[in-house]
């Protein structure tokens, strides 16, 4: 397929506007600070201990109230009534009822006013129900109370609520590391002296040294020194990075064991730090397809749980039981029904999946791409960067015109090519440095989409262009151009004629081996899209066993493949670097961005690798796999038990002698509810177990 050489110069204009671009990402319009995140934290953390409070208050008026109960005293056979027994039990319930009951009766009313029952309507209509019965007993009404049942009913919820709270904290833990990961001070550099002043001071361009083994406090460029920083809480990448003079650094990793000094390029919300919290906490707002669903599910089941409830009073009160026996069946069906497990199943596998992947190197910008990752069946690759490291290195300059020599080739082309950020013009560039080559400047630049670029230099007209450009110019292709089947060759045009060519060899990565066998592994097929010519194409394919592989591709024939792969029936993930691959990316079911350091915010994919590795898309796979699982698990668990549980509390297995009673009812549906929450909490584990490492 023809297809453009991977020399798209047209990507420096990308490259300068890409960065104004991403203010308008998911990560740059919301102003997060640190700060914010804390807040959150800190409201929840307030919530968790209110229910402890009111668990442990509730649990201790429940002993007396059940000590106290005549239901109880008859099941132990024991006796103990005070004088004015009823009225102290109502007097204690009624402390129970309100205090204990206050957050269920203030979700009801809430629910009520945006017209959305859901579990605080039916616990708060059960224990209404109960409180206000045992209180008509206690005044007249002929029947039993069941104080005893309501307090042991809101201390099981409370309790329920308080552990459920406590596994959302730690679900959002994770996105907690990344916020403490900033440090709280810098050291400023002001002439001579060092000032430390609070990371909120810290401005652009301000240059701060950095100490061995201190925190990066924000974004920037080394200015003075080198050393390894180990960035793996923002990028998964566990080897330590070399950073040199003129490097960029994120905010938030560690330097290794020499000082830097860096000038400051991005604080606080616009640091990659705060773009990638952000990002991740939208995400753990969005909802997905999944979350939906359950969330309709919870919402039926009210309905479901209300009318069943209603139907069973009806019901037992038309087969002749008295009403206290027809009533105290409607309370354990509602109690029952609560969807406390159905409505945590999903949002709390959304919050750890979402943040243990950030930690991994993924940014999930679309919860749905990502539950669907599991159907990936086809994964096109843009093969510079990715499958091969991108690090172009000049291995051979030929001149084929008499009037220039391979110098003259190198020092013309490198002209060209000084102001792209393009691999292959980086290793032209780096060659003529090398080579200690003055480079003269252009003039009249501008791109040849998909075939290189073209310029005046020294009132002489220049092309540094791919060979699909001699194919279609009808200019020959020299015969010994392409000597090794891996290089990548870009020829020079001087005056129009051809006066030589340069050669670059760009390393496969290590990575992408293991990466391609787990895809294999899960009858994924592999597919490589590349400008480069068909002869390297073949050879990076051939060596790494691809399924198949389009060569001298242009950016707009990238769309065409994957509508092409859709149509024969694949679910295609696409990854590319999110400027010349947009429309494609756009296009693909899962559109993944790869792209290392601060352009967090590709546009149009899905998801987003901080790293270039192939096996952090391996590593998407087995998460999406793991997080889905668990939240079908987490599904028919809570779907299963209310099944279940819903008709033995209506009263079913009456004839057999088994009713179900409101307190075992409570016990069972926060039992539910912790067992959702633990699994949930397992995916940790699980995800690390999936995890390819390196």
């Amino acid at each position: 397929m023809e297809k453009h050489q991977h020399h798209d110069h047209s990507r420096m204009n990308h490259d300068k506007t890409d960065h104004s671009k991403m203010d308008h990402g998911p990560g740059g319009h919301s102003g997060h600070n640190p700060a914010h995140g804390q807040m959150g934290h800190d409201h929840h953390k307030m919530m968790i201990a209110d229910f402890r409070k009111r668990f442990w208050t509730t649990l201790v008026l429940t002993i007396p109230i059940l000590f106290l109960s005549p239901m109880i005293q008859d099941f132990f056979g024991y006796e103990f009534l005070l004088p004015g027994n009823p009225y102290f039990l109502f007097g204690l319930s009624t402390i129970v009822y309100f205090y204990g009951g206050w957050p269920f009766l203030k979700g009801f009313w809430s629910e009520i006013k945006q017209g959305a029952p859901g579990m605080m309507t039916l616990i708060s209509m059960a224990i209404s129900v109960a409180y206000f019965y045992s209180t008509a007993t206690v005044f007249g009404l002929k029947g039993q109370d069941f104080f005893w049942e309501l307090s042991t009913l809101i201390a099981i919820m409370l309790l329920g609520h308080w552990i459920e709270m406590k596994s959302v904290l730690g679900a959002s833990k994770a996105l907690q590391l990344l916020v403490s990961m900033m440090p709280a001070e810098a050291h400023r550099v002001k002439g001579e002296t060092i000032e430390d002043i609070p990371l909120e001071a810290v401005l652009k361009d301000d240059i701060i040294l950095v100490k061995p083994g201190e925190k990066v406090p924000a974004d920037g460029t080394i200015v003075e020194g080198s050393s390894y920083l180990n960035e793996s809480m923002l990028t998964g990448e566990s080897k330590p990075v070399k950073k040199e003079e003129k490097d960029k650094v994120i905010g938030g990793s560690v330097n290794g064991n020499s000082t830097l000094k860096i000038k400051v390029e991005h604080t606080g919300k616009d640091s990659y730090l705060n773009k990638v919290i952000t990002m991740v906490e939208e995400a753990q707002k969005t909802k997905s397809k999944m979350q939906n669903l359950s969330d309709r599910a919870a919402k039926w089941l009210t309905y479901i749980a209300l009318a069943i409830g209603f139907g069973t009073l009806a019901v037992w009160l038309a087969l002749g039981f008295p009403f206290v026996y027809a009533l105290e069946r409607m309370v354990t069906v509602m109690v029952i029904a609560c969807p406390h497990a159905l409505g945590l199943a999903i949002p709390l596998v959304v919050a750890i999946s979402t943040a243990v992947s950030a930690q991994n190197g993924l940014l999930i910008r679309n919860r749905t791409a990502f539950e669907e990752s599991r159907k990936i069946s086809a994964l096109l690759f843009d093969k510079t960067g990715t499958l091969t490291k991108g690090d172009f290195g000049v291995t051979r300059i030929q001149s084929v015109d008499d009037n220039y020599s391979p110098d003259e080739v190198l020092r013309l082309a490198s002209a060209l090519e000084q102001s792209s950020e393009h691999p292959i013009a980086v290793g032209i560039i780096k060659r003529a440095q090398e080579e200690k080559v003055t480079i003269p400047n252009p003039s009249n630049f501008h791109a040849i989409t998909g075939k290189g670029v073209e310029a005046t230099v020294e009132d002489k007209p220049v092309k540094v262009v791919s060979p699909g450009f001699l194919r279609d110019n009808n200019i020959p292709i020299p015969k010994d151009a392409y000597s090794d089947a891996a290089e990548t060759v870009v020829f020079v045009l001087i005056e129009e004629k051809l006066a030589g060519y340069i050669a670059l060899a760009d390393e496969i990565r290590s990575e992408s081996q293991e990466a391609i066998q787990v895809f294999k592994k899960n009858d994924i097929k592999v597919l490589m899209a590349t400008g480069d010519n068909e002869k390297t194409a073949r050879a990076v394919s051939e060596k790494l066993g691809l399924d198949g592989y389009y060569a001298e591709v242009l950016p707009h024939q990238k769309v065409e493949i994957v509508e092409e792969l859709q149509r024969k029936g694949e679910f295609v993930a696409m990854t590319g670097d999110g400027v010349n691959d947009a429309p494609a990316l756009a296009k693909a079911n899962v559109g993944i961005a790869v792209g290392s350091g601060t352009d967090v915010a590709a546009e149009t994919a899905d998801i987003i690798l901080v790293n270039s590795n192939p096996k952090d898309i391996a590593n998407l796979i087995l998460f999406g796999k793991a997080t889905y699982n668990k939240m079908i698990q987490n599904l028919i668990w809570a779907t299963a038990y209310n099944v279940v549980a819903i008709p033995l509390a209506a009263g079913v297995l009456y004839s057999s002698g088994f009713v179900m009673g409101p307190a075992v009812g409570a016990v069972f549906m926060s039992l539910s509810t912790i067992i959702v929450a633990i699994n949930a909490q397992l995916l940790k584990r699980k995800i690390g177990s999936n995890q390819i490492k390196g």
